[in-house]
């Protein structure tokens, strides 16, 4: 049991749906990574969480697991040219921590697809690409940003106010 005395729902907003994104592309920066150990303890993966800047959508998580560490070869080779893709997509090529890739902003090619386990639809990430200037308009800041950022040259533009 929690105790929960003092919340009020009358005055928080609730949540919007989880539904998955429509399938596109979106100009989003990864905003956590963590190695975890895979279920069956004989390997590790990188999980990526990102967020959608701009649009309808702003604001919005998505998720990625890279195999990096697997008994399975093609896992790792695959996981490796996703990760080549999102530092190329972000410019950071030779990155020593998974946090030199965090709010670098890039393009996230998002897919639906059917859970095999629940048949509900889920995202899945489709691909990165470098963030194109000319075909994305100017990146909104996501609503949590804190006002002294703005103040901030060395603060990224995306993370102003």
């Amino acid at each position: 049991m929690a105790d929960l005395r003092g919340f009020d729902a009358q005055t928080v907003e609730p949540n919007d749906s989880f539904d998955p994104i429509p399938n596109g592309d979106y100009l989003c920066i990864i905003t956590a990574s963590e190695m975890k150990p895979t279920k069956a303890g004989d390997g590790a993966y990188l999980e990526l969480e990102m967020q959608v800047l701009e649009g309808p959508y702003q604001g919005r998580k998505l998720w990625d697991r890279l195999n990096l560490n697997n008994a399975n070869d093609t896992a790792v080779k695959i996981a490796k040219g996703t990760l080549s893709a999102i530092c190329r997509a972000v410019g950071v090529l030779q990155p020593k921590d998974s946090c030199e890739l965090h709010d670098l902003p890039m393009l996230v090619k998002v897919a639906c697809k059917k859970r095999d386990d629940t048949d509900e639809l889920t995202n899945v990430i489709k691909g990165y690409k470098k963030r194109d200037s000319g075909s994305v308009a100017p990146v909104a800041a996501p609503a949590s940003v804190p006002a002294k950022a703005a103040s901030n040259p060395t603060t990224p533009p995306w993370k102003r106010t």
